[in-house]
């Protein structure tokens, strides 16, 4: 089902938006990226990035919708017609996880499978099997915050030749989320260098993304 999915985007009609899912899996999204983000604003260091304390990995586990979406490849251009999609943790005996993501774009659903590995912080994951993506030289995933049941804030960061991409999701267990906490990611992600202009909220949508 992955490897399917990794042959149907098409560089040229994907918007910023998903440019950072894509990335992560189809290094030859990669010459779009530098060509359409020139000027990156760059990564904040992991020590400015929250962890979210005694992180529960079970309680995590399970389907997100993405309610808001952040970074530096990021264009708010894209509100309005960015759909939202879902991510899915299934945890793993190693206490890794299988991370599914699901899109729907060009009438059709998307999915993107990879795997995060837990790091020595509790909270914190790295990309498992780098080696499957040349393109990557580091991928670090961050709870930042989250109280399991309604919300989590996550944080991205990859360097892939070089340049360092990065990115906040907000993630919902429903479609909708408080104005408060939206008005929280907002503060966060500003907070991180980024501005109006790299932030946006994903349109909910039913196909693909309940499965």
């Amino acid at each position: 089902m992955g490897s399917a999915a990794a042959q149907r985007p098409h560089p040229e009609i994907m918007p910023l938006g998903l440019l950072w899912l894509g990335l992560t899996l189809l290094g030859a999204l990669q010459t779009q990226a530098q060509a359409s983000t020139p000027n990156l604003i760059p990564a904040p260091p992991l020590l400015k990035v929250p962890l979210q304390q005694d992180f529960q990995d079970d309680q995590f586990q399970g389907k997100w919708y993405v309610v808001g979406l952040a970074g530096n490849a990021v264009s708010k251009e894209e509100q309005g017609k960015f759909k939202m999609y879902s991510t899915t943790y299934q945890l793993k005996e190693d206490h890794s996880y299988n991370v599914t993501s699901i899109l729907f774009r060009d009438q059709n659903c998307d999915y993107f499978i990879r795997t995060f590995v837990p790091s020595s912080q509790p909270g914190q994951f790295s990309l498992g099997n780098i080696k499957a993506y040349p393109e990557v030289q580091s991928y670090t995933v961050r709870v930042v915050a989250t109280n399991y049941h309604q919300f989590a804030m996550v944080f991205f960061k990859k360097v892939s030749k070089n340049k360092e991409y990065f990115k906040i999701t907000l993630y919902g267990r429903t479609k909708e989320l408080t104005p408060e906490l939206k008005e929280d990611f907002v503060r966060f992600t500003k907070s991180l260098g980024l501005t109006d202009d790299h932030i946006l909220f994903p349109v909910p949508i039913d196909k693909c993304i309940d499965e």
